[in-house]
């Protein structure tokens, strides 16, 4: 994931520096037009969130060159991103279309980073992209483009999606804004924030579709790495140690990779998100409740959290995904029905996935551990609740309140993931 929105930039660079001369800026007044050149009425333009102290730290994190390094290298994130390009190519390029003329069409990349997705839209033929980020990474990313011979065609904006201009609308909107246990970050209000400003109707969204999700699952070596390590140590007891190595190694989030053989029943839908339908509201708390039936005995150490997305177009999802059904019993070979997502054809969805027994990513997984493990029995019910939430602190925080039930016992854990 890479931020895009500032105007507040620590160099002095203004929102649309970069891209003042190759872009021919035009502001206001002009209205957009559709593709056959007909002028289209200008919406309401979305309430714009002001800039923060909190929004300056976090761009200015983006600005490190190793950041960006991390995720291109995640081969399974851009190839995945590449291929989805290039499977949309007739859209992106304007092939000619039933009525034999080419549409000429128009890219937005939300957090551009160091360009790399804008450089794929155009090599896939789009007629323009504008790459937006409010990191100075942008500065690079300027640079990289006119490396590549593509200042005619990618315009960089140094600014916040919020700020910057583009008097035009768009027909493809590129972002690969996804966080940790997808939502940290708050990143998707800006796709939405652009989605809402400029998107034509219909429009395509990259991705167009995300799902959360939640299992139990037990991973005894990291309790034994990070706890049982102070019960004996050189043969001296450091027991008294445990309290505080509990609160240390379990308070917060921990992302790391974890496997399949870790997780103990098939998974629950926390969250599904339709990139062309979702608000930013929508988006400030997310709560579900759950119920797991355990696939086997074992000793339970708290819940993993991972992610995939998909590149298509808008999805049809089912009424409900929060009914608290036993997912994960005996006689369930698959995700539970009311917990996936319907699609006209998955062979043409491709899906960037995070999950445990998918090939690793830079998102790894997202645990959140209990303090005290719980034992388990096959076919035990572990039942309660999770509510997501944007920090009042920080928007960009996550706030985990988990609710979890299991064998006559009640718990809560809360945690924030900064």
């Amino acid at each position: 994931m890479v931020p895009m929105n500032s105007s507040c930039n620590s160099n002095g660079y203004s929102p649309h520096s970069l891209a003042a001369k190759p872009l021919r800026q035009r502001r206001g007044g002009r209205r957009s037009r559709d593709r056959d050149g007909v002028a289209l009425p200008r919406a309401a333009e979305p309430e714009r969130r002001p800039c923060t102290e909190f929004d300056m730290a976090y761009f200015q994190s983006y600005s490190h060159v190793g950041i960006h390094e991390e995720m291109i290298k995640d081969r399974v994130r851009t190839e995945t991103y590449k291929s989805a390009i290039m499977q949309h190519q007739s859209f992106i390029a304007g092939k000619p279309n039933p009525r034999d003329r080419p549409d000429r069409i128009v890219v937005v990349d939300v957090g551009c980073g160091t360009g790399i997705l804008s450089i794929f839209c155009a090599q896939a033929g789009a007629k323009r992209v504008y790459a937006v980020d409010a990191s100075e990474i942008a500065i690079q990313a300027n640079e990289v483009v006119k490396a590549n011979n593509l200042s005619d065609r990618v315009i960089v904006l140094h600014g916040r999606v919020e700020d910057v201009e583009i008097d035009e609308g768009v027909d493809v909107i590129v972002s690969e804004w996804m966080g940790y246990m997808l939502l940290y970050e708050s990143m998707l209000g800006s796709v939405i924030t652009a989605r809402d400003r400029w998107l034509k109707p219909g429009g395509l969204i990259l991705p167009s579709s995300a799902t959360l999700y939640m299992a139990p699952v037990t991973h005894s070596d990291r309790y034994k790495e990070s706890i049982d390590f102070w019960r004996n140590v050189y043969g001296i007891d450091m027991s008294a140690m445990v309290p505080l190595a509990k609160q240390c190694a379990f308070e917060e989030p921990s992302v790391e990779t974890i496997s399949g053989e870790n997780v103990l029943t098939w998974p629950h839908v926390v969250k599904q998100v339709d990139c062309y339908t979702v608000t930013i509201q929508e988006l400030e708390s997310v709560t579900t409740r759950y119920r797991f039936c355990s696939m086997m005995r074992a000793p339970l150490h708290g819940f993993a959290f991972w992610f995939d997305v998909e590149f298509s177009g808008p999805t049809i999802f089912p009424t409900s995904s929060d009914s608290p059904l036993c997912v994960g019993s005996s006689n369930d070979n698959s995700i539970d029905g009311s917990h996936r997502k319907k699609r006209a054809n998955p062979n043409e969805a491709l899906v960037l996935s995070t999950a445990p027994e998918d090939p690793p990513t830079h998102w790894q997984q997202t645990l959140i551990y209990f303090y005290d493990p719980v034992e388990l029995e096959q076919d035990q019910i572990i039942e309660g609740s999770v509510t997501l939430s944007q920090s009042k602190e920080n928007p960009r925080f996550m706030n985990i309140h988990l609710e979890y039930a299991s064998g006559g016992r009640a718990f809560v854990k809360e945690s924030v993931m900064r």
